[in-house]
C-alpha cells in the first residue's frame, strides 16, 4: 500500500534554504505536500485549514521565529513534531529550543540529518498515537467491566425479590375465584414483575452473568434462519441484503443469544433509517494477526468468523459512539427504548468469547463488526438438560432447600409443601451439611442456591453426594457467576433453575429431576 503524502509546514524566509529543505525531504521517497509561511497569522491559518505531519522551522525570522511558533502551537493545543533547522546553532540555543518544546535542532549545513530526524519523529508520533488509543480502549474496557459487575450484582439481588413477588402473586392468583375483582389486580402485579424480570435478563446479559447454552453452529445458518423474520421486522422500506461466506466455519455460541444480537442490531438500524434504507448482513473469515489484535482490546490472534451488520442510516458522532454499549444510554425519545439493546449485545458477544466494535459517522451510516474465534473440531457443546414436560405434578419425596435469602427460602418451601413434598430448609451450606449428617431418612433432592457464603452450592452438593450418592441436585441462581461457568456446573447431567423463580418453573424443575432418577435406575 502506498504511503500517504508527507504534509510539511515550513517556516522559512529564505528562498534558497526553503528549496534545499524541500529537496532533502523528497529523499523520503513518498509524496510530499508542503506550505511555506513566515508569520504567526500565516501559521494559525495553515493549522486551521489542514492537518500537518511535521513542522520544520528556522530559528529566527524578521518578524517571527521558532519560539513564537512553539508558543502558538501550545496555545492551540496541537501536538505536531517540530524540528528546528538553523544556521546559527549553538548549545545554548539548542537547549532553549528543546525546553520550549522542539523535537530536534539541526544545523543547515548538515541537512543530511533531516530525513533521519523526520523518520524518527514520525515513528515516535505513531507510537504515541497507538499508546493513546490502547490506553483509551483499556479505560473503556475497565469502565464497561465495572458497570457490568454492578449491573450483574443488581440483577442478582433483584431476581431474588422478583422470585418472591412472582411466586406469591401466582399463589394469590390461584386462590382467587374467577369472578373476584382482585384477580385482575394480581394479574397486573405479575405482569409488571415479568417485565421487570425481562430487564434483569438484559442486565445479566450486559454483565456477562447469564447462563448460555453453547453449541457448535455456523453464523450463516443462524442468519439464514432469521431472514424471513427480519424482513417482517424491518418493513418494506428497508432493503435487507445478505452476503454470506461460501465456506462456513463453526463457532461455539448459544444460537438463541446470537439471534438476539442480530435482532437488536437490526432494530437499531431500522430506527436509524426512518425514511427507509439498506441493511446488510455479511459473514467472512479473517485470520487475526498480532497487530490487528493489539488494536482491539479483548481480541486474540488466530482464525475468526466475522459477522458485520451495516446500514446507511443517520450514523453517530464520536461522543455517541463512545457510550452506545452503556446500559440505559439511548438517543431515542422518552418511552421509546430502555437503552439496554446494545448493552445486551455487548454482553452476549463478550460472554461468548467474541469482540464487537462500531464504525460510524454522522450521515454516513453505521457498521458493527463482531469477531468469534473459529471452534476446534473437538470442542464440546455444553447444553443443560431439559426440565421435562410443560406441566408437573407434585410428590411425596423429601427435598432439602438451601437458600440464604429468607423470604425466597420461605416461599420455595411453601410451594413445595403445597405440592405434597416433605421439605427441609437450611440457610447456609453448613446448616445443610448438619441436616444431612443428623437425618437418617433419605433425602431425594437437594435444591440449592449456587452462590452462598463460605460453602457454594456445587461444593455442598459434592459433599452431600459423597454420603448420599443417589441424591438428585437442582441448582438455582440469579446470575451465572464463576461457580456456574468456570467450574463446570452445567456439564453432564447437572440441572439449573434460573431465577426469578415461579411456582410452575419450580415444580417442573423438581419433578423432572426426581423422575430422571427413576429412569436412570431402571436403565441401570
Amino acid at each position: 500500500m502506498t504511503a500517504a503524502p508527507l504534509r510539511v509546514l515550513l517556516i522559512e524566509d529564505c528562498d534558497t534554504d526553503a528549496l534545499l529543505i524541500v529537496r532533502e525531504l523528497r529523499r523520503l521517497r513518498r509524496g510530499l505536500e508542503h506550505e511555506r509561511i513566515e508569520t504567526e497569522a500565516g501559521m494559525r491559518r495553515a493549522l486551521a485549514g489542514s492537518r500537518w505531519d511535521i513542522i520544520v522551522s528556522d530559528w529566527s525570522l524578521p518578524s517571527f521565529g521558532a519560539e513564537q511558533a512553539l508558543a502558538t502551537l501550545k496555545s492551540i493545543g496541537t501536538d505536531i513534531p517540530f524540528i528546528i533547522v538553523s544556521g546559527t546553532v549553538n548549545e545554548e540555543l539548542a537547549v532553549e529550543a528543546m525546553r520550549a518544546g522542539a523535537s530536534d535542532f539541526l544545523s543547515k549545513d548538515k541537512l543530511a540529518r533531516l530525513v533521519p530526524a523526520v523518520e524518527r519523529e514520525l515513528r515516535e508520533r505513531d507510537s504515541r498515537a497507538l499508546l493513546a488509543r490502547t490506553e483509551e480502549q483499556l479505560r473503556h474496557a475497565q469502565k464497561m467491566e465495572a458497570i457490568g459487575v454492578l449491573a450483574g450484582g443488581v440483577a442478582h439481588d433483584f431476581n431474588n425479590l422478583l422470585s418472591v413477588i412472582l411466586s406469591y402473586g401466582s399463589l394469590v392468583h390461584g386462590a382467587l375465584l374467577e369472578a373476584d375483582p382482585l384477580r385482575a389486580d394480581v394479574e397486573e402485579i405479575c405482569a409488571a414483575a415479568e417485565r421487570a424480570a425481562g430487564l434483569t435478563r438484559q442486565l445479566l446479559a450486559f454483565g456477562r452473568r447469564q447462563v448460555l447454552k453453547p453449541r457448535l453452529v455456523t453464523l450463516e445458518s443462524i442468519v439464514l434462519g432469521m431472514q424471513r423474520m427480519l424482513c417482517r421486522l424491518l418493513g418494506e422500506d428497508v432493503d435487507l441484503r445478505l452476503s454470506l461466506a461460501s465456506s462456513p466455519r463453526k463457532v461455539l455460541v448459544d444460537p438463541g443469544q446470537i439471534e438476539q444480537v442480530v435482532m437488536n442490531l437490526a432494530v437499531n438500524a431500522r430506527d436509524a433509517m426512518p425514511a427507509g434504507g439498506r441493511l446488510s448482513l455479511e459473514t467472512s473469515l479473517r485470520d487475526v494477526d498480532e497487530a490487528f489484535a493489539a488494536e482491539h482490546v479483548g481480541m486474540r490472534k488466530g482464525p475468526h468468523v466475522v459477522l458485520a451488520v451495516s446500514d446507511n442510516g443517520t450514523g453517530m458522532d464520536a461522543s455517541t459512539r463512545a457510550r452506545i454499549f452503556e446500559p440505559f444510554f439511548t438517543t431515542k425519545g422518552v418511552g421509546k427504548g430502555t437503552g439496554l439493546g446494545l448493552s445486551t449485545v455487548h454482553g452476549i458477544v463478550q460472554q461468548s468469547g467474541g469482540t464487537i466494535w462500531v464504525e460510524s459517522e454522522p450521515g454516513g451510516g453505521t457498521r458493527f463488526e463482531i469477531h468469534f474465534p473459529i471452534a476446534s473440531t473437538d470442542c464440546p457443546s455444553a447444553e443443560p438438560p431439559t426440565m421435562g414436560a410443560a406441566v408437573a405434578d407434585g410428590g411425596n419425596e423429601t427435598i432439602l432447600v438451601v437458600e440464604d435469602d429468607a423470604p425466597l427460602r420461605g416461599v420455595i418451601a411453601r410451594i413445595l409443601e403445597d405440592l405434597g413434598y416433605q421439605v427441609l430448609v437450611a440457610e447456609t451450606g453448613g446448616d445443610a451439611l448438619l441436616i444431612g449428617e443428623q437425618l437418617s431418612q433419605p433425602i431425594d433432592l437437594l435444591l440449592t442456591d449456587v452462590v452462598m457464603p463460605r460453602l457454594s452450592g456445587p461444593q455442598l452438593a459434592s459433599r452431600l453426594r459423597a454420603a448420599r450418592p443417589e441424591l438428585q441436585v437442582v441448582f438455582m441462581s440469579g446470575y451465572a457467576g464463576d461457580a456456574v461457568i468456570n467450574h463446570g456446573l452445567l456439564g453432564g447431567d447437572q440441572r439449573y433453575l434460573q431465577k426469578p423463580i415461579t411456582p410452575d418453573g419450580l415444580a417442573l424443575a423438581v419433578r423432572s429431576a426426581l423422575d430422571a432418577r427413576g429412569v436412570r435406575s431402571a436403565e441401570g
